[in-house]
């Protein structure tokens, strides 16, 4: 395909992006492309993304990949993979022209997006290894996709221990523990990173509280060592509570997958992007239709404490809330929000037990 450089729209690591549009436009050429170029002696990275975004080409959340080509240029080589443009830039640059951060119904909207995206990469066996907010683009259409596979690898990739002591990927603010502790960089990874993301589109600042004259050595530090962890904003509704709860899990066996999170309320149950907090809803978000998943039964009301507890601190995991008993009065068919005694009077009976086959009991734990 013949092409024409246009305007540089952004700097990585390891290579440049430009503006492309085809001299000689083929069928399936859109008019404007975005291209991605690096020396040839420094292009293993870029041609790792090719390979790597082959693999994906049939997800709708990751950015398409359109051909590659080899260049020469003042003398210079290049190589050059052509992509999808996104005129709406990164998340980044949304949040940081819309003032700041972004209302919850755009981030769970935004959540939603990346998660499909990862449930894809992780099932094709691979590891994203730098989710952060300017690896994000933004279409025309409100879309986004994750985009920038430069340091994507293959998940459970076999690795000398030279070669894992020598490993560094990502951006060391959105680095999960296990990644600083030990050179892990598995599926896991990705979700500490897309906690961080959410932080960053409410707040409009990183996860981890930290001036700009940050101390690399000592973010490291809190990030691998003890059990802090980013503190998760006080205005999200209970439900980006815990949705980043599950994220910020510090063991990655018990932090929760992609697959999970996209049965979370914080973005499988408000399709509507409703935004109201759990204890100020009156009315049910949803039908009677039966419920998909554990996640769609009516939640119980707490009078007094609604504290999200940690998986990992609590072993108890389903426990989303410390319960208090609310003796109110509700109809099933009115409302969601019955006190755990309006639910038990229901299933009440006159009827006495009949304990007498206590023998072909079984013991449950």
């Amino acid at each position: 395909m013949e092409w024409v450089r246009g305007e540089p729209v952004g700097h990585g690591s390891f290579a440049t992006v430009y503006l492309a549009t085809p001299r000689r436009s083929p069928v399936q050429a859109p008019p404007l492309m975005a291209v991605k170029s690096s020396e040839l002696s420094f292009s293993a990275s870029l041609k790792n993304e090719k390979r790597v975004l082959d693999q994906l080409s049939t997800c709708p959340q990751i950015i398409r990949c359109l051909g590659e080509d080899h260049s020469v240029e003042n003398g210079e080589k290049f190589y050059n993979v052509f992509l999808e443009y996104a005129s709406g830039g990164s998340l980044a640059d949304q949040v940081k022209s819309r003032g700041g951060s972004l209302p919850e119904s755009d981030v769970r909207r935004y959540a939603k997006s990346i998660l499909l995206g990862l449930r894809e990469i992780h099932a094709k066996r691979f590891v994203h290894c730098d989710i952060k907010l300017q690896n994000i683009l933004v279409f025309d259409n409100g879309a986004i996709k994750i985009a920038d596979f430069g340091l994507a690898k293959k998940a459970e990739q076999k690795q000398s221990t030279e070669e894992k002591r020598a490993e560094v990927r990502g951006t060391p603010l959105y680095m999960s523990p296990e990644s600083v502790n030990e050179n892990e960089y598995e599926s896991p990874a990705d979700i500490w990173a897309l906690g961080c993301a959410v932080v960053e589109m409410v707040t409009g600042k990183p996860a981890w509280n930290c001036g700009p004259q940050v101390n690399i050595f000592e973010l490291l530090l809190r990030i691998g060592v003890g059990e802090e962890v980013p503190q998760v904003p006080k205005e999200l509704s209970f439900e980006g509570k815990d949705f980043l709860e599950k994220c910020f899990v510090k063991d990655p066996r018990k932090r929760w997958t992609a697959e999970m999170l996209l049965d979370h309320p914080f973005v499988d149950a408000h399709d509507d992007h409703d935004t109201v907090p759990l204890e100020d809803k009156d009315e049910p978000t949803k039908s009677s239709s039966s419920p998909r998943s554990h996640f769609d039964f009516p939640d119980w009301v707490s009078v007094q404490s609604s504290v999200v507890t940690s998986p990992e601190s609590s072993p108890d995991s389903g426990k989303l809330f410390d319960w208090e008993m609310n003796f109110g009065s509700c109809s099933p068919a009115s409302s969601s929000l019955c006190s755990p005694v309006d639910r038990l009077r229901q299933l009440v009976t006159d009827d006495a037990p009949n304990w007498s086959f206590s023998e072909s009991w079984v013991i449950v734990r």
